[in-house]
């Protein structure tokens, strides 16, 4: 079963940015699309954005134009560039396979407070 590692969260002000890294520990990883998730506290977790094999991206609305998902799948790794940040895309950050699996990792938190 495929395992993540998500890192790059952290606190940022309002406008700023995070680069937010996940490890997978699968050599097929390329072959599958990958997403990113986030949970705010009360709520599910929701998708935000995928990326396919080879690399093409769709987002949902809330953060379209202000993030960008990204792969190299050399590095078995997906990166999520956040821009523009507000104080609701406060969240633990995940991914995973796109759709998912049960198999996730333990997230990064994102607070974007002033």
């Amino acid at each position: 079963q495929a395992q993540f590692v998500e890192s790059g969260g952290g606190l940022v002000q309002p406008g700023g940015s995070l680069r937010l890294s996940c490890a997978a520990s699968r050599s097929i990883f390329n072959l599958y699309y990958m997403g990113w998730y986030r949970q705010a506290p009360g709520k599910q977790r929701d998708l935000v954005a995928v990326i396919t094999s080879n690399g093409v991206t769709n987002y949902v609305d809330s953060v379209k134009g202000r993030f960008t998902i990204s792969r190299d799948n050399a590095k078995n790794t997906v990166y999520l560039q956040m821009n523009s940040l507000k104080p609701e895309d406060t969240a633990l950050y995940y991914c995973n396979v796109y759709p998912s699996t049960d198999s996730w990792g333990q997230g990064t938190q994102v607070t974007v407070s002033s």
